[in-house]
């Protein structure tokens, strides 16, 4: 940050520096939080005695660090004009520094009790999890509450249930309308024409359920009969559509009461959208390539790794791609739409 520059012919003409103007520089420094690490230094103008240009080096902000404040109060800077920070902006530069502490997925819900949960749910996780040897076999005979705790399912107050339960588990989410899945099934490329538009409302098993449901309705089957048994296989393989509706409802971000999931059937492919952004440390490019995991919902993403719906390695793209590829198909591709990610399966 540069001080002694004239604004429209970039001249560089410094100004007087004396104590009051080191104080005035300090005072504005002590204002900052967090503090920043910033070295002033103080450099003659040939051209211009007793002027100097006031340098000031700090290392700027990067995505994930703690947000400044100036006196209490966050701002931001478009273009040339200096604001102050919507509310909105500011927390979601809170979460991405703190995100296990500020995130959504770890606030008190609306109210609701453990007796507004999916009793039927939460056996078949303990059953899936008891199986895959990722829950002590205890879990079969706990009480839902001592569930809910033992799963990081509950707020901070450790009585109230966290929104992550809502999300897994609530029977009754109208109060929740982003836990909903949209689908439609498009006459040809595009959206002009529908065949089918649905939607459901429900916990994200629930809705994993409608999904596959609705892509088995819509997508074309190949049965073989293998000895005595009929074995029918989606033309788009199903543990690569599985994966995708997977990822898309446990990775998605749930702030926005209006953002929801979407499956979008077209002659050529289908498309699963889900609210949200890749993490800064992944591209479209890189997702296929081997990388860590990185969830948006660690509480969540923790209850499906349990029960083997996910993994812990990242390894769930490279499952889709491989699917796909044996079924001699195009390997499928993830695009940035504006606020969503989406992924794309292609149809032979």
């Amino acid at each position: 940050l540069i001080f002694g520059i004239a604004p429209k012919s970039l001249k560089i003409i410094g100004q007087q520096v004396s104590d009051a103007t080191r104080q005035e520089i300090a005072n504005a420094l002590v204002g900052l939080e967090p503090a920043v690490d910033v070295r002033v230094e103080y450099i003659e103008v040939p051209d211009s005695a007793g002027n100097q240009v006031i340098a000031m080096h700090f290392d700027g902000w990067v995505w994930g660090m703690r947000p400044y404040t100036y006196h209490g109060c966050p701002y931001y800077k478009p273009e040339s004009i200096t604001k102050v920070m919507p509310r909105e902006m500011y927390d979601d530069r809170l979460r991405a520094s703190f995100p296990h502490k500020y995130a959504w997925e770890v606030q008190a819900s609306y109210g609701v009790e453990v007796g507004d949960l999916s009793a039927e749910r939460i056996e078949e996780v303990v059953r899936l999890g008891v199986k895959a040897g990722r829950l002590n076999a205890t879990a079969a005979g706990a009480s839902v509450d001592t569930l809910m705790g033992k799963l990081n399912l509950k707020a901070e107050d450790g009585i109230s249930l966290s929104n992550a339960a809502v999300v897994l588990f609530a029977k009754d989410t109208h109060n929740y309308p982003q836990l909903m899945i949209r689908m439609a099934r498009f006459e040809g490329v595009n959206k002009n024409v529908f065949r089918d538009n649905q939607r459901v409302c429900g916990n994200l098993f629930d809705l994993l359920d409608a999904g596959m449901a609705f892509a088995f309705k819509h997508l074309n089957i190949r049965g073989n009969v293998i000895g005595l048994q009929r074995e029918d296989k989606l033309e788009i393989p199903e543990e690569a559509l599985r994966e995708g509706l997977i990822n898309a409802l446990c990775h998605r971000t749930y702030d926005s009461s209006s953002g929801t999931v979407s499956l979008a059937i077209y002659d050529d492919r289908v498309e699963i959208e889900n609210p949200g952004r890749l993490p800064n440390a992944l591209s479209v490019e890189s997702m296929k390539e081997p990388h860590d995991s990185f969830p948006t919902n660690l509480n969540i993403a923790n209850v499906l790794f349990k029960t083997k719906y996910l993994d812990s390695w990242g390894s769930g793209v490279q499952r889709m791609v491989d699917a796909c590829k044996n079924n001699g198909q195009k390997e499928p591709e993830y695009q940035l739409r504006p606020g969503s990610v989406v992924v794309v399966f292609y149809r032979n």
